[in-house]
């Protein structure tokens, strides 16, 4: 199993969400995060004074899938978060080694 976090610009967050619904992927979490990366904030105006954003607002995604799915979940991923300016966001994969689903103990992959 893996496990694939996406941090995502917040305002594409409908449009991953429904692209993931559509690829099958059946449990999701979704966190509103604040962050940055190599750009460390922006630079903004109000009334003509300048000031820096250092964290800005972003939405993390979490999904468990199969091994065999991981590939396409991806690349449902990127085709939905991507509009090609700094800030889409990053995709982290990591592997699961069990999953347990509490009301019944049921563990591995039939949990998904």
């Amino acid at each position: 199993m893996k496990k694939i976090e996406a941090i995502i610009r917040p305002e594409k967050l409908d449009e991953v969400r429904q692209a993931l619904e559509s690829a099958g992927c059946c449990g999701m979490m979704i966190t509103e995060i604040e962050g940055h990366g190599k750009q460390k904030g922006v630079v903004r105006q109000w009334r003509g004074e300048k000031y820096k954003l250092d964290l800005l607002p972003k939405t993390k995604i979490e999904v468990v899938v199969k091994d065999s799915e991981a590939r396409r979940i991806l690349k449902v991923i990127i085709e939905s978060a991507q509009t090609g300016e700094i800030g889409d966001g990053k995709i982290f994969v990591s592997n699961i080694e069990n999953a347990v689903r509490i009301r019944t103990n049921e563990q591995g992959e039939n949990v998904l």
